[in-house]
């Protein structure tokens, strides 16, 4: 398979296809029900799912596709597959429940345990970032058919400013509070910049904040695509030990805590609470 912009172009615009179904769902009235682990559920995650998964499979029909709303697979059959898109078909549903934009499309395509390609869509926002493994990182606004390349912030673009730190605005924790008073005893009062869904690792992407830490449990789908945009973007995306996410390497699809950053400068795994906090 090659990766290359023309192949990342078709998996983008079957990316903005999911969120113009899901931008008709958003324009008017809509029931929300809850999972099984009590995260909530609507048509507009379903109606993306299947579009997204019809779309792949017609794209690369010996491919398979795990989604966070498709089907149970088993780890026996999981770990067997050496390619497969791995996709949530709506990120951040709570924010999509309270109406802020804060929502995405993430579609990651995983060769072995690595993720060599990532599109992350807003539609609410109008903005799309997307990665190949070796290709860069790039981010779409409005109605714009070209996109631009964008870079993490380097080490010497954080030392003379307020650090800026991307929190979840849905998924607050202790753990959260005590990583951030920790950071801040050591550099001084931070920014904190509130988002939902994916986009947290992709304002690191492009250099609008410092670091992004996780302190909490995520799924693998909610992490692949963003961390394509972010490392072809010359940042990290780390647990708190220092090592790279990988995929499909256990039954659960659970993720550790993790950190996405550029500057590696600044130890930003020190801050890390210990875990009875």
């Amino acid at each position: 398979m090659k990766y290359d912009y023309f192949f990342l172009e078709k998996i983008r615009l079957l990316a903005q296809r999911a969120g113009d179904a899901i931008m008709r769902v958003y324009a008017g009235e809509f029931a929300v029900t809850a999972k099984d682990d009590l995260t909530p559920l609507t048509e507009a995650d379903l109606v993306a799912h299947r579009l997204i998964e019809e779309g792949l499979l017609a794209l690369c029909p010996d491919v398979p596709v795990l989604s966070e709303e498709g089907a149970h697979v088993p780890f026996a059959t999981r770990q067997t597959w050496a390619r497969y898109w791995l996709v949530d078909p709506l990120d951040g549903t709570r924010e999509f429940v309270k109406r802020n934009g804060e929502f995405s499309v993430n579609i990651a395509l995983v060769d072995g345990h690595d993720v060599m390609l990532g599109v992350v869509h807003a539609p609410a926002l109008g903005v799309a970032y997307a990665a190949w493994r070796g290709g860069g990182a790039w981010k779409w606004s409005g109605d714009e058919d070209r996109p631009a390349r964008i870079q993490a912030r380097l080490a010497q673009q954080t030392t003379l400013r307020p650090l800026r730190v991307a929190l979840s605005r849905s998924h607050g924790s202790p753990r959260m509070q005590a990583y951030l008073q920790a950071l801040e005893a050591t550099h001084g009062a931070a920014e904190c910049v509130r988002m939902g869904s994916a986009l947290k690792s992709c304002l690191v992407a492009e250099g609008t904040v410092d670091v992004y830490p996780r302190m909490g449990l995520t799924s693998e789908w909610d992490t692949a695509a963003a961390q394509c945009v972010v490392e072809e973007a010359g940042g990290r995306f780390t647990d708190t030990q220092g090592q790279r996410l990988r995929y499909n390497t256990k039954d659960s699809l659970l993720n550790p805590e993790f950190l996405v950053f550029a500057d590696e400068t600044v130890d930003w795994a020190m801050f890390v609470p210990p875990p009875d906090v």
